[in-house]
């Protein structure tokens, strides 16, 4: 029975890659032909891909006989599920389609990482055998996922003036840029709030784990200089009133902190926390 469901969510994996790569062209071509029932088709096609996303790692889960959250495949399209989640509640939110075409291309590269990964299902060894694993890793999905939409508008923002022209089509379709640093700020107030999340449930399971609520593993160490980062960026914001050219640098950064945190420790700083 496992296997076969295994069989159905590989199926499933390679569908949901074809549907989020439909929906990047849909994108793609609402820019270029200026139709709105185009971008609307394309938002369908990503509720479709997210829906079946969902119904895959459903399966994966089921199959396995836990949360499928513990291995480099499983959290990559987890992850991949975050940004597409929070880049879909952002388009439908501020009716902004055009981030779509920035975001989607993203949410390729992180589902196309994980279909390099291997799909073989693992034993969890006796540490992550514990309820924290869900609030940990399902925390960093959403963290992961918010930082990734807030990367895609840091880009869009500092892009702005050199893609749009006065009164036209992505001039009215891009918001002002003060709307811009508006959505990623709340973004990045959204990752962070999670990415804490992430942590102090890390903690408490460290500790209940192996009797150390902090012991430096570099993916420990690199989270800590990822919310540092997003830290200042709010801390700046909210004292200061930050905003403008560099708080979109600074948001781009943080998604590359990000990015080394999950894939580079992974390959170059093996730890405990290493995903096979």
């Amino acid at each position: 029975m496992s296997s076969t469901m295994l069989q159905i969510e590989s199926v499933l994996f390679s569908i949901v890659m074809a549907v989020y790569f439909a929906s990047t062209i849909l994108y793609f071509v609402y820019i270029a032909v200026k139709k709105e029932a185009v971008s609307r088709m394309a938002v369908i096609v990503q509720i479709l891909g997210l829906l079946l996303h969902t119904a895959a790692l459903i399966l994966r889960g089921t199959a396995a006989g836990r949360l499928p959250l513990t291995n480099q495949y499983e959290f990559a399209t987890s992850f991949s599920w975050g940004i597409c989640l929070v880049s879909l509640i952002f388009i439908l939110k501020f009716k902004f389609p055009v981030l779509g075409a920035f975001a989607s291309p993203v949410n390729l590269l992180i589902i196309g990482y994980a279909a390099m990964q291997s799909k073989e299902v693992h034993e969890l060894m006796p540490a992550l055998q514990s309820n924290w694993l869900g609030f940990h890793v399902s925390t960093a999905i959403i963290a992961y996922g918010s930082f990734g939409v807030s990367f895609v508008l840091g880009i869009i923002f500092l892009l702005r003036d050199r893609m749009t022209e006065q009164g036209g089509f992505l001039d009215q379709h891009i918001p002002n840029k003060e709307k811009l640093d508006t959505i990623a700020y709340r973004s990045v107030a959204l990752g962070l709030l999670f990415l804490s999340l992430t942590i102090v449930t890390g903690a408490i399971w460290a500790e209940n784990a192996w009797g150390s609520y902090w012991s430096w593993d570099p993916k420990e160490t690199w989270s800590l200089v990822t919310w540092i980062i997003y830290a200042i960026y709010l801390h700046l914001r909210i004292r200061n009133g930050w905003k403008g050219k560099t708080a979109a640098v600074f948001a781009v950064i943080g998604f590359i902190c990000v990015l080394f945190t999950y894939i580079g420790v992974n390959t170059l700083l093996p730890g405990v926390h290493s995903y096979k």
